[in-house]
């Protein structure tokens, strides 16, 4: 028998999604468990899977279209079911969808306007039920709709909405923002040019407008989100700093014995995230986060890695580490990386952890101070191995340092608890041996 499927909730905090691709064509049969379709949030792409066996009668959107969670994407029915008139089964199962509506317009393609205007974006519109009660002029918009107007300055009764059954969405606020600001940018009309003599010499003819020396590259989610998550953070986490130099000789001497025997070859970055699992396992008070009326302090080390991606940073957490060896933070680490550059994360992955370890010095950076990605509450931020003349037992050496910046949430965490975190993280930095005991 026909259902509808709609978009799900894949975040607990998103009210859209975009649809990526589907993985299942029209009329084609699928099995459980099967992926029928990738939605893209705000932090991962992920495969939604078949919770029985079917096929695809219709997809009523195509990829590359953002759409309210809950909102019918699909018609799926029965293996070797087949549908005749789709209009019918639609209002059959309460959607009307006409087929210029389900015109999608892709977000990624570079000839099309970065927010399509309301007449020509894709959108369902709900079927009322026969006897269904006048709205008398109530206004439907989405949440997200309703902040991005407020945020803009926009009245939302002054929107058309393109959602089910005309509701205000996200693309509706951006058309009309776009909309104003093509406005307000538009050059007023040039006068008349007034008549020139004959004997004159005719001016030069005007430059083609643009100048062709910039390149505006569209936010995708991800980008906002960072950007949205990180400017919250700045402004309404208490930041403050620790820095510390850390003598790795005999880290990196470890690290190549360890690798000379073990099949699976260990980082300096997979050593450091058992230092500061460590350092968490010693002082318990820095394994918490602020809430609004309580600070949560964990009983597991949780730790977020930060891996780079061709669409922007992630942070994926590795879970329990106090209990896992070094190798097996390291093929964790691996396969979070590998997972993280082709889509593989789900928003799972994202979730929980109190404090992201971040390593630049594999590009040459020798310190820098991150920003701590909320609700966490603590960033650690790693710099390059470095030659520099230390002095030991009042001798001038050469020894392997490393700097090391710890951002940390004033709220749930003092300066002091934190010092004493930091001074057992480089302890354990310096005298590694505990790290695989």
């Amino acid at each position: 028998m026909a259902e509808l499927f709609r978009m799900p909730a894949v975040a607990a905090d998103a009210a859209t999604a975009v649809l990526s691709a589907w993985q299942v064509a029209e009329g084609a049969s699928f099995t459980k468990d099967d992926a029928l379709v990738s939605i893209e949030t705000d932090k991962a792409e992920v495969d939604v899977s078949a919770e029985r066996d079917g096929v695809l009668l219709k997809a009523l959107y195509e990829a590359g279209v953002e759409i309210e969670v809950g909102d019918p994407i699909a018609v799926l029915g029965t293996a070797g079911e087949q549908t005749g008139d789709l209009d019918a089964l639609l209002v059959e199962l309460g959607v009307a969808a006409p087929a210029e509506a389900r015109q999608a317009v892709r977000r990624d393609v570079p000839e099309e306007p970065a927010v399509p205007a309301p007449s020509a974006a894709p959108a369902l519109s709900l079927a009322p039920a026969s006897g269904e009660p006048d709205r008398g002029g109530r206004i439907f918009s989405s949440p997200l709709a309703r902040r991005l107007a407020r945020e803009a300055g926009l009245g939302i009764e002054a929107l058309t909405g393109t959602g089910p059954g005309g509701r205000i969405v996200r693309r509706d606020v951006e058309a009309a923002v776009a909309a104003g600001r093509a406005q307000a940018t538009e050059p007023p009309a040039p006068p008349a040019p007034a008549p020139v003599p004959q004997a004159t010499t005719p001016a030069a003819p005007a430059s083609a407008a643009g100048t062709g020396d910039h390149e505006d590259i569209p936010h995708t989610r991800m980008r906002r989100a960072i950007a949205r998550r990180l400017t919250e953070s700045k402004q309404h986490t208490p930041h403050f700093y620790l820095r510390a130099t850390c003598a790795v000789d005999e880290l990196l001497a470890l690290r190549q014995r360890i690798n000379a025997v073990s099949p699976v070859k260990i980082s300096v970055n997979d050593l450091l995230i058992k230092a500061v699992a460590t350092a968490h396992t010693q002082v318990p008070e820095m394994n918490a986060v602020w809430q609004p009326d309580a600070v949560r302090r964990f009983r597991t080390v949780d730790v977020s890695v930060a891996i780079a991606t061709d669409t922007g940073l992630v942070t994926p957490v590795l879970r329990g580490i106090e209990n896992l060896s070094v190798s097996a933070i390291a093929t964790r680490t691996r396969a979070f990386a590998e997972r993280a550059r082709s889509g593989g994360l789900v928003p799972a992955d994202l979730e929980g952890g109190s404090i992201t370890v971040s390593n630049l010095g594999m590009y040459g950076v020798e310190e820098f101070a991150a920003i701590i990605n909320p609700p966490q509450a603590a960033i650690l931020a790693i710099g390059a191995a470095r030659d520099e003349a230390v002095v030991r037992d009042g001798a001038v050496t050469a020894a392997k340092v490393l700097g090391v910046v710890l951002s940390v949430d004033h709220r749930p965490v003092d300066g002091a608890v934190a010092a004493r975190w930091l001074a057992a993280f480089t302890e354990a930095v310096e005298n590694p041996v505990r790290l695989v005991v």
